[in-house]
């Protein structure tokens, strides 16, 4: 009986666990993110949806994490980071690798 108990108890765990790693949230790209943006001085044009973030006619692959937004070419590495410094409905702030803040409209 003691065996069944313990056997029971282990599967019941085993499930649990299963279950809560498989139904982990995704980081799910922001849809105030996703739109195409226009910067402020008519320079650059930045296209994001939900797979691509395309730069001036460049498509990468990004994820975000928190408040940055990490690129890479067809998935290859080191990864491309832009930091969100404001985002609502019509403005976006992007801080460039190379410390040059942009800013973009719809």
């Amino acid at each position: 009986m003691k065996r069944y108990a313990f056997i029971f108890a282990t599967t019941v765990c085993a499930l649990v666990l299963t279950t809560a790693a498989c139904n982990q949230k995704k980081d799910q790209p922001d849809k105030k993110l996703q739109g195409t943006w226009k910067s402020k001085d008519g320079l650059t044009n930045l296209k994001i949806t939900d797979k691509q973030f395309t730069l001036d006619n460049e498509p990468e692959d990004y994820f975000t994490k928190g408040d940055t937004i990490f690129t890479s070419f067809e998935g290859n590495l080191p990864y491309t980071k832009f930091l969100i410094q404001k985002l609502d409905e019509k403005q976006l702030s992007l801080m460039f690798p190379d410390s040059v803040a942009v800013e973009f409209s719809r």
